[in-house]
């Protein structure tokens, strides 16, 4: 039994998308309840016993409630994921019992207490957590669990996209987003019998990202390359696309795709936008490529998947290295991908990064950016992004 709206107004709760807010609170409206407001209604709950008291957290400024979610997961072999938004959480007795988490469109962090799995919290969990997604604007939804909970989920309207045996896997709520996805890239699939593929962020587009497509376009029938479209990068993701789509426009056989929630996203593989934290689980690069490998390359035809060494980024180069297991081995019953590993090229005897890019341009050093990008990228950061060091200090 949750705590009523009624009873919440009594205490002097709001009452919101999730059923309880803090108006006492410092960001009054919003959907969050303080330790203070929810003993507010532990005196008009009568016993509580069996009562539930459920309400949305941000972690990032409840620390006390961050705490308690942690110690949570980790009972129930869970990793905290900073990137989570908020928590809706329950309570009983002021014992936290449960919890489920919101990146963007992204569910994850679930967790109920162990000793009462079975008292049908998990859909009133998933309501919640699923409203609150709704009321951020959010309807297509991904969630993350363990693979014993993916029957459950699938009873209560969600979808398996990849999963990772015995660890995790990754779900949607919807029959028809990855179709009807695949299906507008089978509009775009070219006839041969080397097709290919490449997949960048650009962020900035570099000479060694030229380099990479006319490598890997020369050795095709037909290259495809996709632009990582998530917005978590220094660079716009308009700025990005447009900057690739000048870059590489003069060379043949190569189409060049926006790209989607499906392909290194927040979704598949939330890892790689937090790269310069150093997180790299085990399974962050196997969801991303098993959907590549299951769903996007069988609709193109493709057969190769080109990438650059990578001798400076951890995250990059373990995205690298699994692609040898999961797009070669055969774990799925989907075709096999070659993986083509190019050298990097070098600029004054160093091989050219965009993350060196964006570290001369934070230091203001437009001079030695010059030989590492092409013009097109050099007039947007000189316009755009350049920092003028002698006007900031």
């Amino acid at each position: 039994m949750t705590i009523d709206r009624q009873q919440a107004r009594r205490a002097g709760i709001g009452v919101g998308p999730l059923g309880l807010t803090d108006p006492s609170s410092a960001e009054h409206g919003n959907d969050f309840l303080s330790f203070a407001a929810y003993d507010r209604v532990l005196p008009k709950a009568g016993t509580m016993t069996e009562e539930i008291v459920s309400y949305a957290i941000d972690p990032a400024t409840q620390p006390d409630e961050q705490a308690d979610v942690r110690d949570l997961l980790a009972q129930c072999g869970l990793d905290y994921e900073i990137g989570v938004e908020a928590f809706v959480v329950f309570r009983r007795q002021r014992r936290l019992i449960a919890c489920a988490g919101l990146e963007k469109n992204i569910l994850k962090c679930t967790a109920i207490d162990p000793a009462l799995r079975g008292e049908s919290l998990g859909l009133k969990l998933l309501t919640e957590i699923v409203h609150l997604a709704h009321e951020r604007g959010h309807s297509h939804l991904f969630l993350y669990t363990k693979p014993d909970n993916v029957d459950f989920f699938r009873s209560c309207g969600f979808y398996l996209l990849a999963e990772v045996p015995g660890s995790v896997a990754l779900m949607e709520n919807t029959p028809i987003g990855i179709r009807r996805y695949c299906d507008r890239l089978q509009t775009q699939r070219r006839a041969g019998k080397v097709i290919g593929s490449v997949v960048m962020n650009a962020n900035p587009f570099t000479r060694g990202h030229r380099y990479l497509v006319e490598c890997a376009a020369a050795a095709c029938d037909w290259l495809h390359v996709f632009v990582v479209a998530e917005d978590a990068s220094l660079f716009s993701y308009r700025d990005r696309f447009a900057l690739v789509e000048s870059g590489i426009r003069d060379i043949p056989r190569v189409t060049l795709h926006h790209g989607s929630e499906y392909t290194v996203s927040r979704a598949t593989f939330s890892a790689y936008f937090f790269k310069d934290k150093g997180i790299v689980g085990d399974c962050c690069t196997a969801i991303d490529l098993l959907i590549f490998r299951n769903y996007i390359a069988p609709a193109l035809g493709i057969t190769h998947r080109f990438v650059g060494t990578e001798p400076f980024c951890p995250t990059t180069h373990k995205y690298n290295a699994d692609m040898q297991h999961w797009l070669r081995e055969d774990v799925t019953s989907a075709p096999p991908i070659a993986v083509v590993e190019i050298r990097r090229c070098v600029h004054d005897a160093v091989p050219i990064s965009a993350s060196e890019v964006r570290r001369l341009l934070q230091a203001g050093d437009l001079a030695r950016i010059r030989g590492l990008v092409p013009p097109a990228t050099f007039a947007l950061l000189e316009a755009k992004y350049h920092i003028d060091r002698s006007s900031a200090a």
